[in-house]
């Protein structure tokens, strides 16, 4: 069972991103302040939930939470500071949309960068272990998945309706038959060389 704080008493925000693997499109993140008391059956690590879950939960999550906000850094910042400094740059521009301030960031993972004011704790997996990470998880991962959906309409044969842009052996396929698109990070991978 999903804890529901780490330390009794404090706001806390639960962090996490989407997309930080992908060879294309944005890496989002999300903060979500749950209420204490909040449970529910389905919620879990992002990774865990089924698609149909996680589609179910979004709606859900939104209208309990006491706050909530997500995030993205696009592909093109990505290049230019590299995804883990995105990743945490998503993640700031989530917090600074929350709108009540938390006492406390809990960081799914082993790094952040801290934000100026609010202290972190940061806990590895800790999307399998408190729910604010887990919810944090879900809305990143809803959001971003809908985004690239979108993309997909613009160019289709990459497949990003099922691979939602990681580096699947289709979509590692159509990059070498027809290279990249605008869309793609030009400094991961396969679309290294031919960018």
């Amino acid at each position: 069972m999903l804890k529901r704080f780490f330390k009794k008493g404090l706001t806390e925000a639960g962090c996490d991103e989407a997309g930080r693997g992908c060879l294309a499109g944005p890496v989002f993140a999300a903060s979500v302040i749950l209420p204490p008391t909040f449970r529910h059956p389905l919620l879990n690590d992002s990774k865990q939930v089924s698609e149909e879950d996680r589609n179910k939960l979004r709606p859900i999550l939104e209208r309990k939470a006491i706050a909530w906000a997500v995030a993205m850094v696009d592909h093109t910042e990505i290049d230019r500071i590299n995804i883990l400094k995105a990743s945490f740059k998503a993640m700031h521009l989530a917090v600074d949309q929350l709108q009540i301030r938390p006492d406390l960031l809990l960081i799914d993972g082993n790094l952040f960068s801290p934000y100026f004011g609010i202290v972190h704790q940061c806990v590895v997996q800790g999307d399998a272990i408190y729910a604010s990470i887990a919810a944090a998880s879900i809305l990143a991962k809803t959001h971003r998945d809908e985004f690239m959906l979108n993309l997909h309409n613009e160019y289709p044969h990459y497949g990003w309706n099922e691979n939602k842009g990681y580096g699947t052996a289709y979509h590692r396929k159509q990059i070498t038959e027809n290279g990249i698109s605008p869309y793609h990070r030009k400094t991961f991978g396969i679309c290294k060389p031919i960018s």
